[in-house]
């Protein structure tokens, strides 16, 4: 009996430690996604506070030459494309714009650096013409169980907006128009042809890591 008493209490030892051991893990988890979704979303407003400081800027001084130089009137004036990049780092790696979901509530960072540290630390664009560009983009993330970064991309829908900023203060809306599963190793949905249309696609891995989940958008 007491060797079964025994037994008992420390399976029952191994099973409260090894609860608390998960519940600890999963708490840090969320903590952590929490504390990341939060610093993301700050510096993706402090880029785009920037942008638009840049647009002010130059708009201003283009103004005030047009009229110096032409004698024209504000409400003539056409206002230009703004010239100068914002250059923000996010946790060491340059951003050259940032994504927002509204559906899923993303607001991250987009970096230039595809390496597997850079993807374990913001989106990053992995292929195409360029944020905003003419063309086809592909823009990349994990999918973490706790919802950072693409972990709810599965809840997307075919209408469903994507915003993109970039360096030169431009923010698009895309419209979602096709969401599929590929095999990981097709990346025809990179190299396809948009005839000339601004389209971005996002990537991420399945829930089991074996396939993509891909998401085509078009300009709205």
């Amino acid at each position: 009996m007491d060797k079964g008493r025994k037994f008992f209490t420390i399976l029952l030892i191994i099973v409260i430690i090894a609860t608390l051991a998960l519940v600890g893990y999963i708490a840090y988890n969320y903590i952590s996604n929490y504390i990341n979704t939060k610093e993301a979303a700050k510096i993706v407003e402090e880029f785009e506070s920037e942008v638009q400081n840049i647009i002010t800027i130059e708009i201003g001084e283009e103004n005030t030459n047009s009229q110096e130089e032409n004698n024209q009137s504000p409400s003539n004036i056409v206002e230009p494309k703004p010239q100068n990049k914002v250059t923000k780092k996010y946790k060491g790696y340059n951003m050259i714009g940032t994504i927002k979901i509204p559906k899923t509530k993303v607001s991250y960072p987009i970096v230039d650096s595809t390496s597997p540290s850079a993807m374990d630390t913001a989106i990053v664009m992995l292929y195409g013409a360029g944020l905003n560009k003419e063309g086809n983009t592909v823009i990349v993330g994990h999918n973490y169980r706790n919802g950072g970064f693409f972990g709810n991309n599965k809840k997307l829908q075919n209408g469903d907006i994507i915003c993109i900023t970039d360096e030169l203060g431009t923010t698009i809306e895309y419209e979602i128009y096709n969401k599929y599963i590929a095999e990981d190793s097709d990346f025809s949905y990179a190299t396809r042809q948009t005839n000339g249309k601004r389209e971005i696609s996002l990537s991420t891995c399945t829930s089991d890591s074996t396939k993509r989940l891909v998401i085509w958008a078009k300009e709205k």
